[in-house]
């Protein structure tokens, strides 16, 4: 079975070869045909990971409630920036300036998350977990296909860390 730590690894090279795609893409009807499946797919991780994840990582790691508390953080920056594009038509300055915060705060998340969270949460967590955890997350993504039931929105990190301890 699928180890969690790579299935998130795999979302993260997702998201850097689909902003990357957003540089080559000409006009907004090229914009919106990656945008749009980027974000939401940025917006699933996000709430998978704060239901698969850092509810383990929590009760695993050693600096899991810093770690958890930065990845609320971010993912909140990131959804609020994705909201934002949302507002603005496609391919606008305004879009752009959106878009832009989304991937600048999306980079320096994942760069933390590989280099933090991942890797504590890998030296703690048994094999065995890691795989189950890998299973819950194929389902969580098979059960919302393009996010269907889910609704995205910004968490408290306080009370989420209250709450998942």
């Amino acid at each position: 079975m699928d180890d969690i730590t790579a299935l998130i690894l795999d979302d993260h090279d997702a998201f850097r070869r689909g902003f990357a795609r957003l540089d080559d893409a000409d006009g907004p009807e090229q914009l919106r045909a990656v945008w749009e499946p980027l974000a939401v797919h940025l917006e699933i991780h996000a709430e998978a990971e704060e239901r698969i994840l850092y509810p383990h990582l929590l009760n695993k790691g050693d600096d899991a409630e810093e770690e958890t508390d930065d990845a609320i953080r971010d993912h909140n920056k990131i959804r609020d920036a994705i909201a934002d594009a949302g507002r603005h038509e496609v391919g606008t300055d305004g879009w752009w300036q959106a878009v832009w915060a989304a991937r600048k705060e999306n980079s320096e998340h994942l760069a933390e998350e590989e280099d933090g969270a991942l890797a504590d949460f890998r030296r703690h967590a048994t094999s065995q977990l890691r795989a189950d955890l890998g299973a819950q997350w194929l389902r969580f993504y098979g059960e919302h296909p393009s996010g269907r039931g889910l609704t995205f929105t910004d968490k408290d990190p306080d009370r989420y860390i209250a709450d998942n301890r």
